[in-house]
């Protein structure tokens, strides 16, 4: 059935491949994706205040999911190498449950969609958070990495209900 979903990555035999996207038309890509970093109260006090002994744990982590953003295809056995035009990181602090919401924001005009890009920058976001509070919380819990919107390409708009 030719409107079956079906796995692009391998060929007829079952082999992986790298998606050949050269028929494919250039248009504006962008994807969103989100995860959440779970602390403790005191390591959520120390990074609002700035009292990681590491430094600015946003600001670091901000630059790290954009330097993630533009090495997908290094770390992604099947994914384009891409030019990327913009990667914003944004955190949403919620103190109430002492959790830092990560947002990543990625965008280009090509043939291939950027929702890898945003996937992996929003993971080392996180990760990095993790790294520079690890020796206040080491029960930091990184969770619920989604694709939260992406938009361009053939398959058109994506936003999670």
């Amino acid at each position: 059935m030719a409107d079956e979903p079906r796995l692009t990555h391998f060929d007829a035999a079952g082999n992986a491949r790298m998606v050949d996207v050269s028929g494919k038309e250039d248009t504006v890509r962008r994807a969103v994706a989100a995860a959440t970093v779970q602390m403790t109260p005191q390591a959520f006090a120390m990074i609002r205040q700035g009292t990681v002994t590491k430094g600015d744990v946003l600001g670091v982590a901000r630059v790290a999911g954009i330097m993630a953003a533009k090495k997908v295809d290094q770390l992604i056995p099947l994914c384009h190498p891409l030019s990327i035009t913009s990667a914003d990181i944004v955190f949403v602090m919620n103190e109430q449950h002492a959790r830092i919401e990560v947002e990543a924001t990625v965008g280009m005009t090509g043939q291939t969609g950027v929702e890898m890009e945003a996937l992996t920058a929003v993971s080392v976001a996180a990760l990095t958070i993790y790294d520079m509070c690890k020796a206040v919380d080491k029960t930091m819990t990184i969770s619920n990495i989604r694709l939260v919107h992406k938009s361009g390409g053939k398959s058109g708009v994506f936003v999670r209900p």
